[in-house]
């Protein structure tokens, strides 16, 4: 452990030169879990990780350096040869730290930590077992349960000195159904910030039913037509393509240097006057949450778009030097070898006052995504390409036939504005973001909406709206 003495000297080390702003991050992190492959377990561990990050920056400049030997003479001299390697800005004063302030959510009824793995073996054969016999079409099954505990401190030469404490679990279940050579999958993997209680009250073989249905019924869908045509996103993991088009366009990492397409668009229209959209890390359990950010800032519950209009971005230290603008608590990284950077945490539209049963029967013709997969967005230019795991033709107001192979083609400030209907049926859904600081939890979400007009990739010609 690293005392609040060592802590001081490693921070007048990296002082020592033209330092003005110099940052000590220290973890600890513990992992567990298990993995099955159609009822048998592949993996089952548990890993523990520590060590030390330490940030210098002279204006723009950073230099950032980290280790897992926690020996204060070696961290000293690390800190020393960072500031040796920091170029321009002047020396600052170091203010004294202050009592450590601390914060760890009790959201643990039972600790994953002391779950024995064989339960949660036996939760996922069963899980497994029940898919395998459900029907002739289901041909592979993976599952897993992770849980993790991570503690981080934060101490600076602004005097700060917080710690908090990060518990996570998250169940993951897939099956594949497969007919005629063609496969498709059905996918569920919620997560939380609670105890092990989440997986003894969660509705698994429900869940696991309702996977089946959807890989079987897409197994057996015919191509999705192509063209522009109204698109109805679903709720809950609909909502990454905010997150992967939008969402990280509005953080400080882009906008900063200028490199996102919503660059200098505070106070202007973004998007419809019927969206509004937040990043909020404070919603009490749930993935993406977390109270003090990984520069040890408060956490906060931003609002992005206001009735369509770009009304804060997403800001770390670096990108607050960058843009003058104050930090939002949104700093984020994946462990102690990644400096932090601005980063999403739970980030959604927000529920509007249609009921989904009207904005169907009010298409004529179009797309209903009910679940996404994986895509691509270049942030610079907004344009993105998602797939739909599961997407039904929308035919005078009614829902018909599924269809398989869409791809969803466009640019995130487009579909912004080209939003004209959302639901009242916001769902939130965990998953994980990859950036310049690694992989961290996240949540995306948002109400079920419809995009006026949007380019589907499919293999039929398809129908004009």
């Amino acid at each position: 452990m690293l005392t609040d003495s060592n802590i001081s000297r490693i921070l007048e080390a990296a002082m020592s030169k033209s330092c003005d702003f110099a940052e000590v991050f220290y973890e600890e992190s513990t992992s567990r879990g298990v993995a099955l492959l159609n009822g048998k377990v592949t993996s089952a561990g548990t890993n523990y990780d520590a060590g030390v990050g330490i940030r210098l920056m002279a204006g723009t400049n950073v230099v950032y350096v980290y280790s897992s030997d926690k020996d204060p003479e070696v961290l000293i001299n690390l800190a020393k040869e960072a500031a040796d390697a920091l170029k321009g800005g002047s020396k600052a004063d170091i203010m004294e730290l202050q009592a450590k302030c601390f914060s760890t959510p009790n959201l643990i009824n039972i600790d994953p930590m002391k779950v024995p793995k064989s339960d949660m073996v036996d939760f996922i054969k069963k899980a497994s077992d029940y898919a395998s016999s459900y029907n002739e079409m289901i041909t592979q099954t993976t599952g897993s349960i992770a849980t993790s505990n991570r503690i981080i401190r934060v101490y600076n030469t602004r005097g700060l000195n917080k710690e908090e404490s990060q518990s996570r679990i998250r169940l993951s279940m897939e099956v594949i159904a497969t007919k005629d050579g063609e496969k498709q999958t059905g996918r569920i993997a919620p997560g939380t910030m609670r105890g092990y209680e989440f997986i003894n009250e969660y509705p698994i073989l429900d869940k696991v039913a309702e996977c089946c249905d959807s890989a079987i019924r897409m197994a057996g869908a015919g191509y999705a037509p192509s063209g522009k045509m109204p698109v109805i996103l679903g709720n809950g993991f609909g909502g990454v393509i905010f997150h992967e088009a939008c969402g990280h366009a509005l953080e400080a990492t882009s906008v900063g240097i200028k490199s996102s397409c919503f660059t200098d668009k505070i106070g202007e229209r973004i998007a419809s006057p019927i969206v509004n959209a937040f990043d909020n890390a404070r919603i009490e359990g749930e993935w993406g949450s977390y109270m003090v950010d990984d520069e040890g800032n408060d956490s906060s519950n931003l609002q992005l778009i206001k009735d369509g209009i770009c009304v804060n971005y997403l800001v770390d230290e670096l990108g607050s030097r960058r843009m003058n603008m104050p930090a939002t608590g949104c700093a984020r990284r994946s462990n102690y070898s990644y400096a932090p950077t601005s980063r999403m945490s739970n980030t959604f539209i927000d529920k509007g006052t249609d009921k989904v049963d009207d904005i169907i029967a009010d298409t004529e013709y179009g797309l209903y995504c009910t679940k996404l997969g994986g895509g691509s967005v270049d942030t610079a230019t907004g344009e993105f390409n998602f797939a739909a795991n599961e997407a039904f033709i929308v035919r005078n107001g009614k829902v018909c036939e599924p269809v398989r192979g869409a791809t969803l083609i466009g640019k995130g400030q487009e579909v912004l504005m080209d939003i004209d209907r959302v639901a009242d049926d916001l769902e939130l859904s965990a998953g994980a973001c990859g950036s310049i600081s690694g992989s961290v939890p996240v949540t995306v979400g948002q109400p079920t909406i419809r995009v006026s007009s949007m380019l589907v990739g499919g293999r039929d010609s398809g129908e004009e709206a």
